[in-house]
């Protein structure tokens, strides 16, 4: 079981982590042509896009990686006090 929740623990500090990154690139690369910001986009964009379209458009502010990292730790939390 530990090895569970250190798996599970792992996983989700490395999707926040690769969210973080891709708000950083985004600043560096702001059109993706660099292929580091290709890959960020693919591995995040299946996490972004669904909260992306809940919710409203704050003019050029994208609050979707804030919301993520938020969800994808108290998901986290919850999933990993519960194996406990």
């Amino acid at each position: 079981m530990d090895f569970l929740v250190t798996f599970l623990t792992f996983l989700f500090q490395i999707l926040s982590l690769l969210i973080l990154a891709r708000v950083l690139i985004s600043w560096i690369d702001p059109m993706g042509n660099m292929r580091a910001t290709q890959i960020l986009h693919e591995l995040t964009e299946p996490i972004l896009a669904p909260i992306r379209s809940i919710l409203p458009n704050i003019g050029m502010i994208d609050l979707s990686p804030l919301v993520a990292m938020l969800l994808l730790q108290l998901v986290g939390t919850f999933i990993i006090n519960a194996l406990r």
